[in-house]
């Protein structure tokens, strides 16, 4: 008897299913994680952390010395920082879901392992996401404290910045799962750093308003995760602007809540077929 392949749009729906983690179990994938990296953290911290403290030095004091103006009534390099925070949690995470994860997945074959356990596919991708996401804040929390040590934080709604971090670390991380368990090879991944990560990070209001874009352009800075991402932390770093803030958090619960399921369910779809 042959078996009828399942529609392609009863195989979509099926990816956005809410998945059935079990969060004790995805936490031991979480703790795995954890061991191996407190045995290397220099190794892995000081590049990702300092970058882009460097992008905030070179461009925040050396070109906003040139630009010469105020922008939303504070120097540049202030409006630039909470912008670059983050940057650096969408990079924490995106780069250990990608690379990392593919390299377990596909050289290592460490999840065929994994699921021999207890532990199913769902959780171990939930425990990668999860494990992501704590990455995002370290790099995201370490950039926001040494702008409060050079003066560049200017609200007290600041202590909120963890929340925001780690909504932007959640729905980059469930994002760059989604690649990681489509892509046939590693080199693919040019691609999406290409002509996703790298275009956000430079018009996504890092830099410069994007009302500066041409009309056109605007509506899709809009609309990229990591443009809600640098508003959430400048009203919360700068502004102390809480309505703006609740708007922008909403959008990134609600863009988390979209990647979330396929980034897990793919996933398992990679593993066990």
């Amino acid at each position: 008897m042959t078996t009828t392949p399942a529609p392609p749009g009863s195989r979509l729906l099926a990816a956005w299913r809410w998945p059935d983690v079990s969060w004790p179990q995805a936490l031991r994938m979480w703790r795995r994680n954890a061991v191996l990296f407190r045995r290397g953290w220099r190794l892995f911290v000081i590049p990702n952390f300092f970058e882009p403290v460097l992008y905030l030095l070179s461009i925040g004091l050396g070109l906003g010395l040139y630009i010469g103006q105020r922008i939303m009534g504070v120097e540049y390099v202030v409006f630039i920082a909470p912008g670059l925070a983050a940057a650096s949690a969408m990079n924490g995470a995106v780069f250990e879901v990608t690379y990392n994860v593919y390299v377990k997945l596909q050289y290592l074959r460490l999840y065929d392992a994994v699921i021999t356990t207890p532990l199913e596919p769902e959780d171990a991708a939930a425990g990668e996401i999860a494990w992501a996401v704590t990455r995002s804040l370290m790099y995201g929390v370490a950039f926001v404290i040494v702008m409060a040590l050079l003066g560049y934080v200017r609200s007290p709604w600041a202590v909120l910045a963890p929340v925001g971090l780690a909504l932007i670390g959640l729905g980059f991380a469930s994002l760059g799962m989604v690649v990681t368990a489509t892509i046939p090879r590693m080199e693919l991944y040019t691609y999406f750093f290409t002509l996703f990560i790298t275009p956000m990070f430079l018009f996504s209001g890092i830099f410069f308003p994007i009302d500066r874009l041409p009309e056109a352009a605007q509506p899709v800075a809009w609309f990229t995760p990591l443009h809600h991402g640098v508003e959430l932390l400048r009203a919360l770093c700068l502004t102390g602007d809480i309505a703006v803030a609740g708007v922008h958090t909403l959008w990134l619960v609600v863009f988390a809540a979209l990647v979330f399921p396929p980034a897990v369910n793919l996933f398992r779809r990679r593993l066990i077929v």
